[in-house]
């Protein structure tokens, strides 16, 4: 939906909350226009249900408003004297429809100054999970969240299974654009392994299915900071279409929601307005080679040639990963083995083991198209080693698109900014 859908969608829902409970603000000394006024309406309930007028933000939050808005139709249940465990589950399975049978079929009673504790032990569990539920959310989804790193990507400045907790506010934090979804986890229920979101990921009917029509637009809280070079952020994988992150053969492809793309914590080597290029492996940033901070530590590729009569096994691959500080693995291939991803250090040490004839980097030539690589166009033969030029839009310049250059920004065009082709 566009933003002025949603707002059109807002309008009827207030129209719909005010047909089913006009007469209940007015039972509880209000006025009958004030269950139409959208917003206004939130902050009235509240009173007569003596809650803090500040929930009525929490019902127009997604994720949390998931959560709220069943309690709201029990707390208003409650506040007209409908207090029994059957009033309770009518109240949440008919989504809120029971009032509108106490606004029209019952003649109920208003409790100005009702007990707001549970009646039960029971009562008090609940109230104090589902506080503890949406007090978390607000934490995970727009002020700080945790992460673990999964991959030895960013060696040595942060290692595999380092804990992470990530600020949002400082950026800003992005506003949910999958409206239907669990809380405090992100595109997958931990054990469960299906979906935590209701979205439908096929690509074909991406724009045609009636739960994808309930998305929201790009919208982001004002932040106070922005990214600089060489920062390390987390962001959503522009091309993931994996349905568990850590199963690399799915039986399909999954078109996923913005929001919900696999979570990478990254190095950002450009930002907005930079031209960037890899050359023979290195990244240069306006034509200058970029610095990385001490800490840091580039990582290569590399083939070991064993010397006649040697090899290793599973076990000897274990040993010398711990002893030579090698994080991505080792595997073996004939008699050679491959080092995916080792520093120039572990290279240094490993290169003296009696058993290494040789140890050569692997690279790929220029011209030589690797078609993994964005934008994955045969007319672009980039690969990891020679990449780009690619220059990164940036606010307010322009780009003259062509055929020759459509390739490289046709996905932020159609997939981010949502516009046609």
């Amino acid at each position: 939906m566009t933003l002025t859908q949603w707002l059109n969608f807002i309008l009827i829902i207030q129209v719909i909350h005010g047909i089913g409970t006009w007469k209940l603000y007015i039972k509880a000394g209000k006025k009958a226009w004030q269950a139409f006024v959208p917003v206004y309406n939130g902050v009235v309930l509240m009173k007569i249900i003596n809650r803090s007028p500040w929930w009525t933000i929490l019902l127009f939050l997604p994720i949390i408003n998931l959560i709220m808005f069943p309690v709201i139709w029990v707390e208003t249940a409650r506040s007209f004297g409908k207090n029994a465990y059957k009033d309770t589950v009518l109240a949440v399975i008919s989504l809120g429809f029971y009032n509108y049978y106490l606004n029209y079929a019952t003649d109920v009673t208003y409790i100005k100054d009702r007990d707001l504790h549970p009646k039960s032990s029971s009562g008090e569990w609940v109230s104090s999970i589902l506080f503890a539920i949406v007090a978390a959310t607000i934490v995970h989804t727009y002020i700080v969240q945790p992460f673990v790193i999964p991959s030895s990507s960013l060696e040595k400045s942060l290692l595999v299974g380092d804990f992470l907790l990530v600020s949002k506010v400082n950026y800003g934090a992005r506003i949910p654009m999958t409206t239907i979804a669990a809380p405090m986890v992100h595109d997958t229920i931990p054990k469960l392994g299906i979906k935590s979101y209701m979205f439908d990921d096929n690509y074909n009917k991406r724009k045609t299915a009636l739960k994808n029509k309930l998305q929201l637009p790009y919208l982001r809280i004002p932040g106070f900071d922005q990214i600089d070079r060489n920062e390390i952020v987390v962001f959503n994988q522009p091309a993931d279409t994996l349905l568990d992150m850590n199963d690399f053969n799915p039986d399909r492809n999954y078109y996923k929601p913005i929001d919900k793309k696999t979570n990478l914590v990254k190095r950002c080597v450009a930002v907005a307005g930079d031209t960037l290029e890899i050359r023979d492996g290195y990244v240069y940033i306006n034509g200058v080679k970029n610095e990385l901070p001490d800490r840091a530590a580039l990582q290569f590729s590399y083939e070991v040639k064993l010397k006649p009569g040697q090899s290793f096994n599973n076990s000897i691959y274990q040993t010398l990963k711990s002893r030579y500080d090698i994080t991505d693995g080792i595997y073996g291939v004939d008699n050679k083995i491959i080092l995916p991803a080792a520093s120039d250090n572990a290279v240094a040490a490993f290169k003296n083991h009696t058993s290494v004839a040789s140890l050569e980097k692997i690279t790929k030539m220029k011209g030589e198209r690797d078609a993994s690589i964005f934008p994955h166009h045969p007319n672009y033969k980039w690969n990891r080693d020679f990449f780009g030029p690619l220059y990164i839009p940036e606010a307010g310049k322009t780009i003259a698109l062509n055929l020759e250059n459509l390739p490289l920004y046709k996905r932020v065009i159609s997939e981010y900014e949502r516009n046609e082709l």
